[in-house]
């Protein structure tokens, strides 16, 4: 393979990818255009990710090769529970969402999907297969937050585009990136075609999410 693995992951996950990157959700985020029902029914379904998410960053350190790897990893569940989750609640606030909704709200189908993903490439999935379903959540995130042409006045539109869009957060995609790659260099054809399709289906799940909160 010439190509490093996860240029080709996303390669073959077009068009789809690049309708979950240029998603007219995202700009409405940018341009301030975006409804606060919209942002509401999003930011509450979003989320119910965070345990399933931090749960798939338990297994992956878990299944890591090396040490370095269980750092790096480590280091990403800090920032989930604590930059990420303190915007959720301040947003929550501002957007007057009660307690129900923020802790067991009725579920979108889109949401069922993405965590159904999730828990079972935890409970079933090798290394490779974790690292790509995380890529995927991460990777899509940064491409459409650094196209934000400029911060909106909304802190809830602006403090989300910037969790996704700074740093220390391009560093992490890469090191995701670079991680998956390593291991992809060793796998078999069997083994490659197992994470495309898990590449792809998660890039299908973030389509779906943003589109049951525009549509």
């Amino acid at each position: 393979m010439t190509e490093n693995f996860t240029d080709w992951l996303r390669g073959r996950s077009e068009p789809d990818w690049t309708q979950v990157v240029e998603h007219p959700f995202t700009d409405a985020l940018f341009d301030g255009s975006m409804p606060d029902e919209y942002m509401s029914s999003y930011l509450v379904q979003d989320y119910q990710f965070v345990d399933d998410f931090l749960a798939l960053l338990g297994a992956a350190v878990a299944q890591a090769d090396r040490y370095s790897s269980r750092l790096a990893l480590a280091g990403s569940i800090a920032v989930v529970t604590s930059e990420e989750n303190t915007y959720f609640q301040r947003s929550f606030d501002a957007l007057g969402i009660g307690e129900a909704d923020r802790v067991n709200p009725e579920l979108d189908p889109a949401t069922v999907a993405f965590r159904d993903l999730m828990r079972d490439t935890r409970d079933n999935g090798g290394y490779a297969e974790i690292l790509t379903v995380l890529t995927v959540a991460e990777w899509t995130y940064l491409e459409w937050a650094v196209r934000a042409p400029a911060k909106p006045e909304n802190f809830v539109h602006a403090e989300w585009i910037e969790l996704h869009a700074n740093p220390d957060f391009e560093e992490w995609v890469t090191w995701l990136r670079s991680e998956l790659d390593r291991i992809g260099a060793d796998l078999d054809e069997r083994e490659r075609a197992r994470c495309l399709r898990l590449f792809q289906q998660a890039t299908k799940c973030e389509i779906d999410f943003f589109n049951a909160h525009w549509d």
